[in-house]
């Protein structure tokens, strides 16, 4: 395992596990809220909530990288690309 995955799961390990603590709807939801708001909301709340979301993904899909399988793999970065492509799309259209 490199230096920075090591870092970047141990930091994040309080967060997951208060996550993990959390009722099972908890993280579908914060990413429903995150992607309503990033569609619906004016641009000035959209274009942060989408970041966030793709922030939000990038970590998860970081955290869980040696353990997926090369689809799932594929699977994660395109939606992360789509979200901020989205942005860019809502920033642009404004």
């Amino acid at each position: 395992m490199s230096s920075l995955r090591q870092r970047v799961t141990k930091a994040s390990y309080p967060f997951v596990a208060k996550l993990h603590a959390m009722p099972k709807l908890t993280l579908p939801a914060i990413t429903l809220v995150l992607a309503l708001v990033g569609v619906f909301a004016p641009v000035a709340a959209a274009v942060p909530a989408l970041i966030l979301l793709a922030l939000l993904l990038s970590w998860l899909g970081f955290l869980s990288w040696p353990v997926v399988t090369t689809g799932q793999r594929a699977i994660r970065v395109f939606s992360v690309l789509v979200i901020l492509l989205f942005a860019v799309s809502r920033v642009a259209g404004s």
